[in-house]
Parts: C-alpha cells; structure tokens; sequence
C-alpha cells in the first residue's frame, strides 16, 4: 500500500493550504491520524488513515493572532472605520481589520503580490 508524508496528504486533502501551515499545525498538537496526536510532519500515512485537523486559527497568517489579541487587550473597537496597514504583506492585519468589520482597509506593501488571493479581491480593499 502506498504512503504519503503527513503534511503533504493534509494539503491534498485541502486541510491546509500548504505544506508549511500544515506541519505548522502538526507542530502545534492540531493533527491527529487515527485518533492519535501527530507529531512530525514527516511521518508517512496511508490512504485508508483518519485524519483529522483542528483549525489553527481564521486568519490568512499567523500575525493575526497577535493582532486580534491587541485589538482584544486594549479594547480597541475598529467596526466601520476607515484603516492603512502599512507594510501589509500577507495581510494578517487587514484580515483581523475586516473580520472585526473594518468598512475598509488600505493595504500597502512596497512587495508585489503578497497579499492572500482572499484579501486582494475583497471589495473592501485596496492592494497598494
């Protein structure tokens, strides 16, 4: 029977959107095969295995966690305002901004397409 690197069966099966947020998640105790916890990304699974994932997060990049909690932590309410995320990149912050009901978001970044494909095509963002 043929095996499969963990990470790369998780991102066939569209549980992650890469190899490297898959074995970010195997990292973090969210990947269990067959009811027990993966710990290496590495490890080889079979087409018949269980897999499962818990979501790591709802943000198009790590960052955002940090942000949502600095947002939480100082209570700081961005519901239909205006925002410049300046240096945007992946645009974890533009994300946190629009999920938290931002009306619209300014992304900048002096790279060139970096922002996640769900952010550069939002109505409510400009990719600068």
């Amino acid at each position: 029977m043929s095996k499969t690197r963990l990470d790369q069966q998780l991102v066939s099966l569209s549980l992650f959107e890469s190899r490297a947020r898959a074995a970010a998640a195997i990292k973090a105790g969210l990947v269990r095969v067959n009811g027990v916890t993966a710990t290496k990304a590495a490890m080889t699974v079979a087409a018949d295995d269980t897999i499962t994932a818990e979501a790591a997060h709802g943000y198009v990049s790590r960052g955002g966690l940090k942000l949502a909690a600095g947002l939480t932590r100082f209570d700081y309410r961005v519901a239909n305002g205006v925002f410049a995320d300046i240096g945007a990149s992946t645009g974890g912050f533009t994300d946190v901004l629009l999920q938290r009901d931002a009306a619209f978001v300014y992304a900048v970044d002096v790279g060139r397409e970096q922002l996640h494909d769900s952010l550069r095509d939002h109505p409510n963002v400009a990719d600068m």
